[in-house]
C-alpha cells in the first residue's frame, strides 16, 4: 500500500489524467475516489487547485469529445454500442436521452455526476447536432464542477482521509488487498445488477430473417416499434406501428389475444422492447415477441427500411 501511496504522491497528475479520462470513456472504473485523493495531496501542499483541476477538465473533455465525434458521425446507434461496454443497465440510454431533451446542452452540467451517463450524454450530443463549441463549454463547466466537488471534499476531508490511508499502509500487503477487494466488489455488484436486469427481461424473441420470412408471405404480424419518437427519423420496418413506453397503458390492439405481435427498439439486449412486451403480457396478450437486434439487425441485414412521413398514432 506504501508503494500506491508514493505513485499517487510523484505521479498524482498523470494518475488522476488516466483515471477521469478512462472512466469517462465508459470503463467501470470510478475516478471519483481518485479525485479524493488528489483533493488530500492539494491539502498536503503537494499539488495545486489549479493544476488538479486542469488536469481532470482537459481528461474528461478529451473522452466526451471522442463520444461526441462519435456520435455526431455514427449518430443514434453509437449510444447503444456504448451502453454494451458499461456495466450500468440499459436504461442508461432512455434516462439520458429524456434529460438530454429535456434541458438541452445544459443537462451536460450535471450528468457527469450520474453514474455511466456522461459518455452517453455526449454522444447523444454528437448525434442530436449540438454545436461542438457549445459542447464543450457546457461540458467543460459539468467537469470543472463535478472534479472541483470531489476535489474540495477530499481537501475538506484530509484529515480522515489521511488516517485511514495511513491505516492501510500499516496493514501493509493486506491494506492493498482490502482495497483491491473494494474494488472487485463494486464492479461485481454492477455486474450483477446488470444481469440481474436482463434476467428480468428474459423472454422469447424473434430474429429479422423470421419476421422478414413473415412479411413476404403475407403472414405479417402487428408490428410495433417502441422507440422514443425522436429516434424514428433514421428509418422503421414497413408496417410498423409506434408506441412509446409511456404511451403502452392507452394502447389498444384490435386483435385477437394470440395473433402474433412483434416489437422492436434500438437498445441493449432489447431493453425497451422487453419492457413493453411485458406491460402487453400483463394485460392477457399472449403471442409477444421481442426482435433479436431490433432496428439495427434489420437494417444491417440489409432488409427494407420505411422512411416516409407517417402518422405516429396509438390506435392498431
Amino acid at each position: 500500500m506504501n508503494t500506491v501511496l508514493e505513485l499517487i504522491q510523484h505521479y498524482g497528475l498523470l494518475i488522476v489524467f488516466a483515471s477521469v479520462f478512462l472512466e469517462q470513456m465508459g470503463l467501470p472504473l470510478p475516478a471519483y475516489p481518485t479525485l479524493l485523493l488528489a483533493g488530500v495531496l492539494i491539502g498536503n501542499g503537494q499539488y495545486s487547485w489549479a493544476a488538479m483541476l486542469l488536469v481532470a477538465m482537459v481528461a474528461a473533455l478529451l473522452a466526451d469529445s471522442i463520444w461526441y465525434r462519435a456520435g455526431r458521425k455514427y449518430g443514434k446507434r453509437v449510444m447503444g454500442k456504448l451502453c454494451k461496454i458499461s456495466l450500468s443497465p440499459d436504461t442508461c440510454v432512455r434516462q439520458t436521452e429524456a434529460l438530454y431533451l429535456k434541458f438541452g446542452p445544459p443537462a451536460l452540467l450535471v450528468c457527469k455526476f450520474i453514474p455511466g451517463f456522461a459518455s452517453i450524454s455526449s454522444a447523444l450530443a454528437g448525434s442530436s447536432g449540438t454545436r461542438y463549441w457549445l459542447f464543450a463549454l457546457m461540458d467543460g463547466l459539468g467537469a470543472l464542477l463535478w472534479a472541483g466537488s470531489a476535489l474540495w471534499l477530499g481537501n475538506l476531508f484530509s484529515s480522515a482521509i489521511d488516517e485511514l490511508m495511513l491505516t492501510l499502509v500499516e496493514m501493509g500487503k493486506w491494506g492493498t488487498l482490502l482495497v483491491l477487494v473494494l474494488i472487485t466488489v463494486f464492479i461485481a455488484a454492477k455486474w450483477w445488477d446488470r444481469q440481474r436486469f436482463i434476467k428480468s427481461l428474459r423472454m422469447a424473441r424473434i430474429s429479422v430473417d423470421e419476421l422478414n420470412t413473415l412479411l413476404t408471405s403475407g403472414a405479417a404480424p402487428v408490428i410495433l416499434d417502441t422507440r422514443a419518437k425522436h429516434l424514428v427519423d433514421d428509418g422503421w420496418i414497413p408496417g410498423a406501428q409506434f408506441v412509446t413506453l409511456d404511451e403502452v397503458d392507452q394502447l389498444v390492439l384490435d386483435i385477437d389475444e394470440d395473433a402474433p405481435v412483434v416489437l422492436y427498439c434500438s437498445c441493449p439486449n432489447e431493453v425497451t422492447a422487453a419492457k413493453v412486451a411485458k406491460k402487453l403480457i400483463g394485460r392477457g396478450y399472449r403471442n409477444i415477441r421481442p426482435l433479436t437486434g431490433g432496428i439495427d439487425a434489420w437494417r444491417d441485414a440489409g432488409f427494407e427500411v420505411s422512411m416516409t412521413a407517417v402518422e405516429k398514432t396509438l390506435d392498431v
